[in-house]
């Protein structure tokens, strides 16, 4: 290992000063990764997530933008990949002509690994003669998955696997891909950052819109069971989202129904039962509310003290008899 390791130290310090085309190796940062892009076709929702024994992987391998596409970048990664990748496509290329462009155009594209999907489910990935083993890619029906520097030749069928057999939503289906590649063996160098990035199949041209799910975790012991954490926390405070939308048109019902779905994912997220207490206050359930306030004040003296504040702006509606009482538990 010792031997194969200082050979690798030595290859990519002789590819820094090759010069390359549009971006040079000596300008490429490292991700030698395993990632897939895919997309949902009933819900036109198109994506991409990574994990890398490397800080940060997703500043670097993931691009998307909704109505548009979705590309991932790795290995000596070209930067321009994404960007241009995501501009051609918006030009109206498909997935397959912007890669065999792009590549054709890299003379450093013996040592780069890219995927690109677009908005019709087209795909194409790429995998150069140079990556580092164990590599490859394999292209599926609205996905592709793609590794490099792994422990052995099986994480990308395994993702595969995985991709086609699990339900549920795009992102879920992902980061099950990424379970899988880790199961059988991951990066030979171990596990650092991942990443997951959704985002819609059609524009809404609201960005803060678009992007449906965007997380990272950029330096973990365990950064693909991070994000799948971080992905439940992500869909229970959409529960909490829509509940103040709620909130926001009044119907009291649907927030209520909304808090309630998320603290049920997270008993223990003190935010998530106060607000669901909030809730069936302004719905008339106070008798019902009281021993969640009291648990939430036992835990923390702050949500007491916020609670008088949110009388002026209506957000909760109690007289000043049922504000002491609630104050009081």
């Amino acid at each position: 290992m010792t031997k194969y390791l200082t050979k690798l130290f030595v290859l990519i310090i002789i590819m820094s000063f090759v010069p390359i085309e549009g971006q040079s190796l000596i300008n490429s940062p490292f991700a030698h990764t395993y990632s897939i892009v895919a997309r949902d076709p009933v819900s036109g929702e198109m994506g991409v997530a990574v994990q890398s024994h490397w800080f940060s992987v997703g500043t670097t391998v993931t691009w998307g933008e909704a109505g548009v596409g979705v590309v991932a970048t790795q290995s000596f990664v070209n930067y321009s990949f994404g960007p241009n990748g995501l501009k051609l496509m918006k030009e109206g290329m498909s997935a397959p002509d912007v890669l065999d462009k792009m590549i054709a155009e890299d003379e450093g594209r013996d040592f780069r690994q890219l995927a690109v999907l677009d908005v019709n489910g087209n795909v194409k990935s790429y995998t150069g003669a140079k990556c580092v083993e164990a590599s490859g890619n394999i292209i599926g029906d609205n996905f592709s998955v793609q590794a490099n520097m792994m422990l052995n030749d099986k994480v990308w069928d395994a993702m595969a696997d995985a991709f086609k057999t699990t339900v549920g939503p795009l992102a879920e289906r992902m980061v099950a891909a990424l379970e899988a590649a880790q199961s059988v063996g991951g990066d030979i160098r171990g596990k650092q950052s991942a990443a997951i990035l959704v985002v819609r199949g059609e524009a809404t041209g609201k960005l803060w819109e678009d992007r449906l799910v965007d997380l990272r975790v950029d330096d973990s012991p365990e950064p693909v069971k991070e994000i799948k954490r971080l992905l439940k926390v992500h869909r229970a405070y959409e529960h909490m989202n829509n509940g103040d939308l709620a909130v926001e048109h009044n119907d009291m019902e649907l927030a209520m129904a909304e808090y309630s779905a998320a603290e049920a994912m997270f008993p223990d997220n003190l935010e998530m039962k106060y607000w669901h207490a909030v809730t069936l206050v302004n719905n008339g359930g106070l008798e019902e509310a009281l021993p969640m306030f009291k648990e939430v004040f036992s835990k923390d003296e702050n949500w007491r003290t916020m609670t008088p504040r949110l009388i002026d702006n209506g957000l909760l509606v109690v007289t000043e008899n049922e504000l002491k009482t609630i104050i009081s538990q």
